[in-house]
C-alpha cells in the first residue's frame, strides 16, 4: 500500500514517487525529441542528402555532446547521494565545480570539432555530397555544445534533487523556438536567409541557448540558493571538489563517448552500403528516438532514487524499485511499439512523402521496434548499476558490449552489405548482452557497500 509521503509499505518509492520524478524528465525528453522530429521532417522534405547529412553531424555531434553529458551524470549521481544524506549545503559547490569545467571543455571541443571535421571526415563518409553537407552541418551546430554543456549540469541539479518540475517548460519553450527557426532557416521564411542543412543546426543551437537562459532564471528566481550551498562560490573553485566529482564522472564520460563512437561507426558503415540505405537508418533512428526516450526517462528518474535510496541507507530496497520502474516502463513503451508494428506505413509517413523510401522502411520497423522492447530492460538495468555508484561496473559491462558490437557491425555490415533491417538487429544482440550482464552483477556484485 503506497502513502502519500512518496514511500510504499516496505519503505521504498511508491509509484507515485516514481511518477512525480519521471514524469517532467519524460515530457522535457518528449518535447526535445520533437526537435530531432522536426529536423527530419523539414529535411525529408529537402532531399536524400540533407536527410542523411543531418544523420551524419547528429551522431558526430553527439559524440562530443556525451562526453558533457557523462561528466554531468556523475554529478547527478553525486548530488542524489548528497541529496539523500540530506547534505545539502554540499550540492551547490558540486554543481560550480562541473559548471565551470563544462564551460571550458565545451569551448575546445567546438575548436576541435571547428578545424578537425573537414580533415577526418572525407575520410571516413563516401559520398561527397554527404561529406560536404554534414561539415556545413557542423559547421553550425557545433555553437550548441556551450550552451548544452551548461544546461546539462542544470538537469544534473534538478535530477539529483528530484525536483524536475522545470525540465517540462523549459523544454517547451526550447522545442517551439527550434520549430519556428527550423522553418524559417530551412526554407528562408519570415524573411530569414534559406540556408537547409545549415539551417536546422543553427535553428538547434539557439533553441538549446534559449533553454539554458530558462534554467538560469528559474534557479534565481526560485531555489533557495543558501540551502544548496550556492552562495558558496570561492569555496567551490577549491580543485579538490572538481577531483571528487571526476572521480565519479570520469568512467562515465569515457563510456559515453566510446559508445556513441561506436554508434557513429556504425552509421558509417551503413552509409558504405548507399545514400538510401543511410535515409532509411535515418528514419529508423528519428522513429527509435521516441521510445528511447520514455525509456531514458524512466532510467533517468530510477537511478537518481537510486542514489537517494542508497544515501538514505536503504540499499535493500534498490532491486524493489528496480522492478517498479520495470513494470511502469514496460507499460507506458510497449503500447507505442504494438502501434510502430501494426502502422509502419501511416508512422513513416510522418517524416517523408517519399512512397519508395517508406516502402523500404518497412522492414526496419519490425527489428527496431524488437530492439526497442529489449532496451527498456537494458537501458533501467545499466542505470540502475550507475545509480549505485558502481560507474567501473557499468563501464567494463559496456566495454564488453561495445567490442562484440563492433565486431558485429565489421562482419555483418562492412563485409556481408545486408539490408538495413539486417544492419539494425545488431542493436538486439547488444541489448540482450546488456541485460545479462546487468543482472548478474546486480545479483552478485558488492555494490551495495559502495560508498561515494
Amino acid at each position: 500500500m503506497e502513502t502519500l509521503s512518496g514511500l510504499d509499505s516496505q519503505g521504498g518509492y511508491s509509484f507515485k514517487k516514481i511518477a512525480s520524478v519521471t514524469l517532467p524528465i519524460l515530457f522535457s525528453m518528449l518535447m526535445e525529441y520533437l526537435i530531432g522530429m522536426t529536423d527530419t521532417a523539414f529535411l525529408g522534405r529537402v532531399s536524400e542528402v540533407a536527410l542523411g547529412a543531418s544523420a551524419m553531424g547528429s551522431v558526430y555531434f553527439l559524440t562530443f555532446f556525451v562526453l558533457g553529458s557523462g561528466f554531468a551524470f556523475g554529478a547527478q549521481i553525486l548530488i542524489g547521494r548528497r541529496n539523500g544524506e540530506q547534505n545539502f549545503s554540499s550540492i551547490g559547490p558540486i554543481c560550480y565545480a562541473g559548471g565551470f569545467f563544462l564551460i571550458l571543455f565545451s569551448l575546445l571541443l567546438m575548436a576541435f570539432i571547428k578545424f578537425s571535421s573537414p580533415a577526418i571526415l572525407p575520410g571516413i563518409i563516401q559520398s561527397e555530397s554527404i561529406c560536404a553537407a554534414t561539415i556545413e552541418y557542423l559547421d553550425w551546430r557545433l555553437y550548441g555544445l556551450l550552451f548544452v554543456f551548461i544546461t546539462a549540469i542544470y538537469r544534473s541539479f534538478y535530477v539529483g534533487i528530484a525536483r524536475t518540475a522545470v525540465l517540462s517548460w523549459s523544454s517547451v519553450i526550447m522545442v517551439f523556438s527550434n520549430i519556428l527557426l527550423n522553418y524559417g532557416l530551412i526554407f528562408g521564411k519570415y524573411g530569414l536567409p534559406e540556408m537547409g542543412v545549415a539551417g536546422a543546426a543553427l535553428a538547434s543551437s539557439i533553441a538549446e541557448g534559449i533553454a539554458m537562459l530558462c534554467y538560469i532564471g528559474y534557479t534565481c528566481k526560485r531555489v533557495d540558493l543558501k540551502k544548496y550551498g550556492f552562495d558558496r562560490i570561492r569555496s567551490s573553485l577549491d580543485f579538490s571538489i572538481l577531483k571528487q566529482v571526476f572521480q565519479v564522472s570520469f568512467w562515465m564520460m569515457v563510456q559515453s563517448f566510446v559508445s556513441v563512437g561506436v554508434w557513429f561507426f556504425f552509421y558509417v558503415a551503413v552509409e558504405h552500403l548507399g545514400e538510401r540505405s543511410l535515409a532509411v537508418i535515418n528514419l529508423a533512428r528519428t522513429l527509435s528516438g521516441l521510445p528511447f526516450i520514455l525509456i531514458h526517462s524512466f532510467a533517468t528518474g530510477g537511478s537518481s532514487l537510486i542514489s537517494n535510496l542508497m544515501g538514505e541507507g536503504k540499499a535493500h530496497l534498490v532491486w524493489h524499485l528496480i522492478r517498479k520502474v520495470l513494470c511502469f516502463a514496460f507499460a507506458v513503451v510497449t503500447p507505442l511499439l504494438i502501434f510502430y508494428i501494426l502502422f509502419p506505413e501511416l508512422t513513416l509517413g510522418i517524416y517523408t512523402d517519399n512512397t519508395a523510401l517508406i516502402r523500404d522502411s518497412v522492414p526496419m520497423m519490425y527489428v527496431m521496434s524488437a530492439a526497442s522492447f529489449l532496451q527498456i530492460a537494458a537501458f533501467i538495468l545499466f542505470n540502475a548499476v550507475s545509480g549505485t555508484g558502481a560507474i567501473r561496473a557499468a563501464v567494463s559491462i559496456e566495454f564488453c558490449n561495445l567490442f562484440l558490437y563492433v565486431l558485429m557491425v565489421w562482419i555483418g555490415i562492412l563485409r556481408l552489405r545486408p539490408s538495413p533491417a539486417a544492419a539494425w538487429s545488431v542493436e538486439i544482440y547488444y541489448q540482450t548482452l546488456t541485460i545479462l550482464f546487468c543482472i548478474l552483477y546486480l545479483f552478485f556484485g558488492k555494490w551495495k557497500e559502495k560508498k561515494l
